[in-house]
């Protein structure tokens, strides 16, 4: 008697599904060619932040990796001299 080896493999056909890939969203500091970031400007850090204080990441902004270096270095030195809080005054 021989064996049937089964096969691991899914079906071709049925239930085929493809991963849809989504593009990314385009850097807002290099389509306005900016190339520093001014740490007292209040109002465009806060952008980039959560409302708890934390940074935002690249993956949800869709700041480039070049430019999202330069936002947090920005941000921690606003943080440092308190234009923007490490945290929410009131956590609860």
């Amino acid at each position: 008697m021989a064996r049937i080896a089964k096969s691991k493999t899914k079906p071709k056909g049925k239930g085929k599904e493809k991963k849809q890939m989504r593009s990314r969203k385009p850097c807002k500091f290099c389509k306005d060619a900016v190339i520093s970031i001014d740490y007292k400007d209040e109002r465009k850090l806060r952008r980039f932040m959560t409302d708890r204080g934390k940074i935002t990441p690249r993956r949800i902004t869709g700041t480039c990796a070049w430019h999202q270096r330069i936002l947090s270095a920005a941000i921690r030195r606003a943080r440092i001299i308190a234009l923007v809080p490490f945290v929410r005054e009131y956590y609860r």
